[in-house]
């Protein structure tokens, strides 16, 4: 509760004038934003396009933030939005370039190549099981195991019951499962 009221501080100084505010919230959250794009779109450029047009659409519309739900979740709605217009708009099935992330993720930690080797081999299987995933499914599943939110918090965010999403999360983690019987 008290990210929501430091976020909630945060919104009133920025809607009061201060643009170091907003520029907190940016920071705070643009990683997130940025990854949860990343997962659901299969690249960079797409990726940063989405995570600038969020922090666009934050900074336009704040003021109309009915506080209802916590800012997260409001960000995460808005990324998940745009994110699943621009893959039915495009038409895409991209598979996650995992070296580019790393590298700007991880960029200061060092490991063998053999063993950064067998991590990419193992996530680029893993993205390509999830690439073959329904839209839905990919989005529940990425939201629900990569960024932990619950139910309740995926609900918000989606429109949807809880009870179909933990249907569709359910159907996401069987067709993973099959698809990587082999190669875990």
């Amino acid at each position: 509760m008290k990210n929501q009221i430091d976020d909630n501080v945060l919104i009133d100084r920025f809607l009061d004038g201060d643009v170091k505010a907003f520029n907190i919230l940016v920071e705070k959250y643009k990683r997130k934003i940025y990854l949860t794009a990343y997962r659901l779109l299969g690249n960079h450029e797409d990726a940063s396009d989405i995570t600038q047009e969020v922090i666009i659409k934050m900074y336009n519309e704040l003021k109309n933030f009915r506080r209802e739900s916590s800012i997260y979740t409001w960000l995460y709605r808005i990324t998940a939005n745009l994110s699943l217009n621009e893959l039915k708009k495009r038409k895409i099935r991209n598979f996650f370039d995992f070296d580019e992330v790393e590298e700007w993720l991880f960029k200061d930690e060092k490991q063998s190549p053999e063993l950064s080797y067998r991590e990419n081999e193992l996530s680029n299987k893993i993205q390509e099981a999830l690439n073959k995933l329904p839209e839905k499914q990919k989005l529940v599943f990425t939201l629900r195991y990569y960024d932990g939110l619950s139910y309740e918090e995926i609900s918000e965010i989606l429109g949807t019951s809880v009870g179909a999403l933990k249907a569709n999360y359910f159907h996401a983690v069987n067709k993973l499962q099959k698809e990587l019987k082999n190669v875990l």
